[in-house]
């Protein structure tokens, strides 16, 4: 099993490469669109053709064009295995449907973001949204062909923390103040400050972006919640928020409160701030939110049953070839199963559930060393000489990662617990059945 402390270490080092760049340029386009307060509006959607989206050449036709969307200027999300169907959240009378279903159950449920209180709009930064109870979620269309989050929340927080007194604003008695307007908590610190030191000896980690560190619980919540994804760089020291310990993030206010740490309810003056209405909506027919409109197997393999909702997560280990799945710190399921045979590995890192399908054909091609050349997804014909190789009707295919390695079911053996395959991951069917409707996209998958 791979432990917290050591998933925390390798997704930190991953966030400094890449995740800061979206979050720092977003944060100025919202700061430029969000300061008249606009009036958003749901807008006629638009269809387009787009001849580079990966999944045309999926079934290695490249004139078969995937359809693209629009709702106003925001770019809606392609068919990549999220549900085709709604449901209705009573207590705040919103529906939730599609990646934003899928990414709600993959972060815990209300545990994580809250419960919807808007429908989708077209944000005015230009992003296919929908605001919860605790910020506003975004659909990103330049993360869909990564291993990355390509949902997460609208980064608000230089804009919030700006407009309060306790932040960056003016000093109340209209004095400069040696930190140059900012409490001291808010001031950036250099690597060598002693408080910086004595963070990272504590098992804290420090973002050189913004000269801050994370610390204590709130660490634990961050490390718990992809919070280097779904919270981006921290903004603040700890503070104090009504009362309560708190610390600012790219994308929002983490409070501990009696009950935990959690994210601040900022939904309601996100909403206002955008312009999006709140009122309720009717049912029109759609059914309540109940796992048992995804998962409709018993699981095989059962260990706990999880006692809360909390972030899901599925773990790989290559040497026991092992698979086990978490919701929060609960592991609900454990199994065999078969990864990839020399000198096809199966690869190692941090991925997610990034494209599912339910049912399809496998085809690839090796060398005479039997190293994979070509698979059909590349498009085209397999390479002159290889040795071509597939499967039919492969059930219950969860693509993780950008090597078109799958988690997905195997009915042509049982040889679960030795190495069988081309770099996928076999599974059992029916743990493939069960793992198909409980993992939504977006779960994240560490394999090691």
């Amino acid at each position: 099993m791979m432990g917290t402390e050591a998933r925390a270490a390798f997704r930190w080092r991953h966030r400094l490469g890449a995740v800061g760049r979206w979050q720092r340029g977003l944060t100025l386009a919202l700061a430029a669109v969000l300061v008249g307060s606009p009036a958003v509006a749901l807008l006629s959607a638009e269809r387009v053709w787009a001849q580079d989206d990966p999944l045309a050449l999926a079934n290695g036709a490249e004139t078969e064009f995937a359809a693209i969307s629009f709702l106003g200027n925001a770019e809606l999300p392609p068919a990549v295995g999220q549900p085709d169907f709604a449901v209705y959240i009573d207590e705040t009378g919103h529906t939730l449907e599609g990646i934003f279903l899928d990414y709600w159950r993959a972060t815990g449920e209300e545990a994580m973001f809250g419960r919807p209180i808007s429908e989708p709009f077209a944000a005015p930064d230009g992003y296919y949204s929908q605001v919860f109870e605790r910020g506003v979620l975004q659909y990103l269309p330049t993360m869909v062909w990564t291993v990355e989050p390509f949902v997460r929340p609208m980064p608000v927080g230089r804009l919030l923390i700006g407009e309060r007194s306790s932040g960056l604003g003016t000093h109340a008695g209209g004095k400069r103040l040696p930190s140059g307007n900012r409490s001291p908590a808010m001031s950036p610190l250099s690597p060598d400050d002693p408080a910086v030191q004595a963070a990272i000896a504590a098992g804290g980690i420090y973002d050189s972006v913004t000269g801050h560190t994370v610390t204590g619980v709130f660490l634990d919540w961050y490390t718990r919640h992809e919070g280097d994804f779904y919270l981006g760089s921290p903004l603040s020291e700890v503070v104090t928020e009504r009362g309560m310990p708190a610390q600012w993030f790219d994308g929002g206010l983490l409070v501990e409160t009696p009950e935990g740490v959690q994210l601040a309810p900022l939904g309601e003056q996100l909403a206002a701030r955008l312009g999006v209405s709140t009122s309720r909506v009717p049912a029109a027919g759609l059914p309540g939110y109940d796992e048992s409109l995804f998962v409709k197997v018993a699981n095989p393999f059962p260990v706990d049953v999880a006692s809360a909702p909390g972030p899901k997560r599925i773990e790989v280990s290559i040497p026991e070839q092992r698979l086990r799945a978490y919701e929060g710190e609960t592991l609900v399921l454990e199994t065999p199963i078969s990864t990839g045979l020399p000198p096809n590995d199966t690869e190692t890192g941090h991925f997610r559930i990034r494209y599912k399908v339910p049912l399809e054909d496998m085809r690839g091609a090796t060398d005479a060393e039997g190293n994979v050349v070509w698979v059909v997804g590349d498009g085209g014909k397999e390479p002159p000489g290889s040795i071509p190789y597939g499967v039919a009707d492969v059930p219950n295919v969860m693509y993780i990662n950008l090597e078109a390695e799958a988690l997905h079911g195997a009915y042509w053996h049982e040889n679960f617990g030795q190495r069988m395959s081309h770099g996928c991951i076999n599974l059992p069917l029916p743990v493939s059945e069960f793992l198909y409707g409980w993992a939504p996209l977006g779960t994240p998958v560490t394999v090691f």
